[in-house]
């Protein structure tokens, strides 16, 4: 599978799992969450899908300092409706990360493990895009994601609009994909930049 070099440059998560430790999934329950798996589970890699990634990063440093995040122990919450433009992205993204997930997730075992409806939208009290919190010590963290710190080449709306009309040439379409990536690697490889495109609330 042949992918832009830039996403092995990215900083994994590194995650502990209770389920997958209690299940022998992985040894001693350590998952990698790397940005190659987010661009799998989102069939693209986009401005949001890479925000998304900060965006958990900041705040899953805010939470945990030091210490290894614990997956499926982490509560999502997101101001907008889960239909509200790019709103599910950017739940599914983070979610999947922390290992939460809405009402169709997994239930546990014996009353323990729980993933399900740790991921929630339509939550009126969030004061800014999404909430994260740890639910050991309900510790949480709000972070906004302003992407105008991050401008796309002014050439790719109209190599955009001319490869979905199907008129644009072989070069202009790998122009487009070069000018969009550009964007995205721009986002995940300035890490000092993390804190701006990302910022708490």
């Amino acid at each position: 599978m042949e992918y832009p070099k830039f996403y092995d440059l990215v900083e994994p998560f590194i995650l502990k799992d209770e389920l997958s430790n209690f299940l022998g999934a992985t040894k001693d329950g350590t998952v990698e969450i790397n940005y190659l798996d987010c661009v799998k589970l989102a069939s693209h890699s986009c401005p949001t899908v890479a925000s998304s990634f900060v965006a958990a990063k900041v705040a899953l440093n805010e939470l945990f300092k030091d210490e290894v995040p614990t997956r499926g122990a982490i509560q999502i919450e997101l101001k907008e409706p889960k239909n509200s433009g790019v709103t599910g992205v950017i739940g599914t993204v983070i979610g999947y990360i922390c290992g939460a997930s809405d009402d169709g997730g997994f239930s546990g075992i014996g009353g323990k493990f729980n993933k399900r409806d740790l991921l929630n939208f339509s939550v009126s009290d969030v004061e800014g895009l999404v909430r994260v919190t740890r639910l050991d010590n309900s510790k949480s963290v709000t972070i906004n994601v302003d992407l105008s710190k991050v401008p796309g080449n002014p050439k790719m709306q109209e190599l955009m609009q001319k490869s979905l009309q199907g008129i644009a040439t072989n070069d202009e379409q790998d122009l487009f994909k070069e000018l969009w990536q550009a964007r995205v690697e721009y986002i995940l490889t300035n890490k000092d930049k993390w804190q701006e495109i990302a910022t708490k609330v």
